[in-house]
């Protein structure tokens, strides 16, 4: 997509570009410059949030701001213009008079001879309306651009616009030259939930938008019945209908609640979730296991020449133990394409952490972690994390993963039943550590226990396959020298 245009003045506009594969759209968190400010080719000029991470935007030419199209806070759709840049270093000279008006006029032919303009040629609006989102936009895109060579006589094309307007009309979409009414789709799913027609509502908003209170006071007076009389009988004493009460409407306390817009992170966070839960049937099984010698080997890590430096902790063995597990039982390592109706085996693993951020959770993948010895997982382990707390995953980081960890236990929780990642066949939940009173070599002992939940997608992970991930992976933690004879 090109993501910058430039017209005569010497006015560059930058689009707001696809950070991601696919996204539709991005909040503008910070604007680091403002009108009248010089820049540079690749000076970073704002930060937005995508549905995956906060990314950085630079400027892919030298001059001076002109203009910023939306404040801080607003959620753009890719490929709107939200910067204007000069590039001209103001020597823009003034345009040339119009050549039309020095070439000499040609006598008028003939009414009935006349070819007429294509229909989108009539429709054409003098200058660029404002939308919700930018300038621009055509003020009707339904016409057919005619054939190159085809002359339509005046007749036809009238009868031909005629035609359209009533097939419009026929279709439900009203009049071909009927303008569409302004308003965000929050505010068209509210009056389609109320049963109020948009063209019928007068707009408050700025540039003629409509806003949900324009419509509540459109559906108002629809809502309030107004009271029937019922004719009686000529026989009977006539009856009163009493007029039905309308629902009372919902009302939001402003002092006690607090209403927070969901996009970004959390949108996308609640569209995945809800995408999985509803199309991956999950399957979780549990395995209580004692990690006392795993623990002691963290310990003894920690003092390891080799990993001097290095942030070593219980989930870096956990994260080895479950790419054994994998490495042992490849099949749950998959995927499955609905489209295709296939069951797509990788051979790699890119391991998820599920992080929490500020700005909600977030799923970075360690690429290629089945090829790292235990030094490099640890570096990567660290990196990811640090990144993840600053903010500064890249969209990147999230995409192709193939299994996910995520570690309850740091808040205390024994265990839980985790949702898969979208895509992904397996994710493995840690909980806390905790010691406990154990059966050890035929003693009840104090041991270091935890407990690990696997769900997995039962389309393409059986039971006995799943048993077996999470079977191994608890093998590994007790023993954890079978990371040797295993490997």
């Amino acid at each position: 997509m090109t993501t910058m245009t430039e017209n005569a003045s010497g006015l560059r506009e930058f689009k707001m570009p696809d950070v991601g594969e696919g996204l539709t759209e991005a909040e503008i968190l910070k604007w680091y410059v403002q009108v009248g400010d010089t820049v540079t080719d690749g000076q970073v000029v704002c930060e937005v949030e995508t549905a995956k991470a906060a990314v950085e935007l630079p400027i892919p030419y030298d001059g001076v701001v002109s203009e910023l199209r939306f404040p801080e806070g607003t959620t753009v759709d890719v490929g709107q213009v939200i910067i204007t840049v000069d590039v001209s270093g103001g020597t823009a000279s003034a345009p040339a008079a119009p050549a039309a008006a020095q070439a000499p006029v040609a006598p008028p032919a003939p009414v009935a001879a006349a070819p007429v303009a294509a229909p989108e040629e009539e429709a054409k609006p003098a200058g660029r309306k404002p939308v919700l989102v930018g300038y621009g936009v055509a003020e009707s895109s339904t016409k057919r651009r005619p054939r190159k060579g085809a002359e339509v006589p005046a007749q036809q094309s009238e009868t031909l616009y005629a035609a359209t307007a009533i097939q419009g009309e026929l279709n439900g979409h009203g009049s071909a030259v009927r303008e569409r009414p302004l308003a965000k789709p929050p505010v068209r799913k509210l009056a389609k939930d109320l049963g109020v027609d948009l063209a019928t509502v007068t707009p408050s908003g700025p540039d003629g938008i409509i806003t949900r209170e324009d419509v509540h006071a459109a559906a108002a007076p629809a809502q309030a019945p107004a009271p029937v009389a019922a004719p009686a009988p000529a026989a009977q004493a006539p009856v009163r209908v009493q007029p039905q009460a309308p629902a009372p409407a919902a009302s939001y306390d402003g002092a006690r609640e607090t209403r927070i817009p969901v996009k970004g992170v959390r949108k996308a966070t609640a569209t995945a979730m809800v995408g999985s839960a509803f199309t991956a049937p999950h399957v979780t099984e549990f395995v209580t296991v004692d990690v006392t010698r795993t623990m002691r080997l963290v310990e003894e890590l920690k003092q390891d020449k080799d990993m001097q430096g290095l942030r070593v902790n219980p989930l870096l063995l956990i994260a080895k133990a479950l790419l054994v597990a994998i490495k042992r039982n490849p099949d749950v390592n998959a995927s499955w394409d609905e489209a295709n109706q296939e069951i797509v085996q990788k051979h790699y693993v890119n391991l998820g952490i599920a992080a929490a951020t500020p700005r909600g959770l977030i799923v970075p993948n360690i690429k290629d972690a089945h090829t790292k010895t235990l030094p490099q997982l640890a570096e990567s382990l660290g990196e990811l994390v640090a990144t993840a707390r600053e903010g500064k995953t890249s969209p990147a980081a999230m995409q192709g993963g193939t299994v996910t960890i995520t570690n309850v236990g740091v808040f205390g929780v024994d265990t839980g039943t985790p949702i898969l990642n979208p895509g992904e066949s397996a994710i493995l939940a840690v909980g806390a550590i905790k010691l406990q009173p154990w059966v050890h070599k035929g003693k009840v002992k104090p041991r270091q226990v935890t407990t690990l939940a696997l769900s997995f997608d039962h389309r393409l992970v059986d039971g006995a396959l799943g048993s077996q991930v999470l079977a191994d992976t608890a093998a590994v933690l007790e023993q954890p020298k079978r990371l040797i004879t295993w490997a």
